[in-house]
């Protein structure tokens, strides 16, 4: 299931061994080699400090939160040792550039949708410049298109169509109504004919 970025802030994280609220979810740890959340910074009364959650050590995420084992699965950053890399490279999708392949400026990342299943990040949601807002809309892309992640931008493959001079493109679909042919009058009336 694919779930908004927004939808994944300030909800609360819940403990399975005592049913309390543990803290708030403030923000995703991103790993842009990845593409994927690999843990969220907590925040709240019963979490002192900085404090992350894993995404392995979430058991469900359901309408009411974040659901956990116990306290124990919020840990300190300087615990998770596998995760120093990813939080030093401090890494923020939202108000990255984006451009294609053919060095267009595509906008910037507005948003992202996370598939709840492996928290990688399926989509993300480009905002255009009020011209190209106004004649096509944002982008969504989706994480197939993308070639490369780098601290500065996001380059996507460009779109890949191509028309040769002078030439009509096809249609899609065959129109019926743009052929005109003579009204059949019943299947055995078409037999006769083609014998």
């Amino acid at each position: 299931m694919l779930i908004s970025h927004n939808r994944l802030s300030n909800i609360p994280i819940l403990s399975l061994q005592t049913g309390a609220p543990l803290g708030m979810v403030t923000e995703p740890i991103i790993d842009p080699r990845q593409l994927n959340i690999a843990a969220f910074y907590c925040q709240g009364p019963r979490v002192k400090g900085t404090t992350v959650l894993h995404v392995d050590d979430i058991r469900e995420v359901s309408s009411i939160g974040l659901i956990v084992d116990s306290a124990d699965s919020l840990m300190a950053p300087d615990d998770l040792v596998r995760l120093k890399t990813i939080i030093n490279l401090d890494f923020s999708l939202i108000g990255k550039k984006v451009v294609d392949t053919l060095k267009h400026n595509l906008g910037k990342v507005e948003g992202f949708s996370v598939d709840l299943d492996s928290f990688y990040i399926a989509k993300i949601n480009v905002h255009q410049s009020i011209m190209k807002n106004f004649l096509g809309g944002n982008l969504l892309i989706d994480r197939r298109q993308i070639v490369e992640i780098t601290d500065s931008r996001i380059l996507v493959q460009a779109a890949d169509i191509k028309e040769r001079k002078g030439a009509r493109l096809s249609p899609m679909i065959d129109n019926p109504f743009r052929h005109h042919h003579a009204p059949q009058p019943d299947g055995s009336q078409a037999k006769i004919a083609q014998e």
